[in-house]
């Protein structure tokens, strides 16, 4: 067992914001489990992923309503981005670019779903960079070919420049797993979840809900191994029956 593995059930804990100016600090006993790790492993060169970063939207694809606030939101970041996940040297590198993507919507309301891994995240003229699935718990699927060793995936839902009237997205039942199996009925590893009820019975989910931000959502996946990504949504918590948006999903690691 490698040390990224071992810290694999700790994954959310390595991004959690400190109390001090609103900094992030990795966690004490993150801090001790990789003291176990030896002088080898130590060494290892360690290296960022690192994307583009789309500009904020000024749109308005995204409803007037209240904001509600899930049990389980994350502390505010004032806009700022996540800080950076560290990988093995080799690591960084994006598997998922034009992937083969399914799902479980047959008939999405907006898009194609060739749009999730098609590497644009800018809006462009036409506006034709979404993927919009119908409501209720969806999910996408990315097919990396082949099993890949995977370090992080990074999701971007919508992200529209937020105001009073219309605060930025959270979107409930966010869940990422990985898996060799494309039915994920067997060998599945969640990397992700903020399911905080369990209303999608995938087990109740430990993360944080959070904001949509033209950041998106970078989320560790320390060198799971697997051929399949999936996605899941439940629409946002602002509007009942909202449809699950996407703009791109991107995974990183060993290729």
């Amino acid at each position: 067992m490698n040390f990224l593995t071992r810290l694999r059930s700790r994954r959310g804990e390595l991004h959690s914001p400190s109390q001090h100016n609103g900094a992030y600090a990795i966690r004490p006993y993150v801090c001790a489990a990789i003291a176990l790790l030896g002088g080898a492993a130590m060494a290892e060169e360690l290296v960022p992923i690192q994307t583009a970063i789309p500009k904020p939207w000024s749109g308005s694809f995204i409803y007037n309503l209240e904001r509600i606030m899930p049990p389980n939101m994350e502390p505010s970041r004032d806009g700022k981005p996540y800080p950076p996940i560290l990988v093995p040297k080799g690591c960084d590198q994006l598997l998922s670019k034009g992937c083969t993507v399914t799902s479980s919507d047959p008939n999405p309301i907006e898009g194609k779903l060739s749009f999730v891994t098609d590497g644009r995240k800018e809006e462009n003229s036409d506006g034709t960079i979404r993927l919009v699935l119908n409501a209720d718990l969806q999910w996408i699927q990315i097919d990396l070919d082949a099993q890949k060793e995977i370090y992080a995936v990074w999701i971007w839902h919508s992200f529209d420049t937020p105001t009073e009237k219309n605060p930025p997205r959270i979107y409930n039942d966010v869940i990422v797993q990985i898996a060799d199996d494309p039915d994920f009925s067997e060998g599945v590893e969640t990397i992700f979840n903020n399911d905080h009820d369990n209303s999608a019975k995938l087990g109740e989910g430990k993360d944080f809900a959070y904001f949509e931000t033209n950041h998106g959502r970078p989320i560790p996946a320390n060198g799971v191994k697997g051929r399949y990504v999936r996605c899941y949504s439940r629409g946002i918590t602002a509007k009942k029956n909202a449809p699950n948006v996407y703009v791109q999903v991107e995974v990183f690691g060993r290729k």
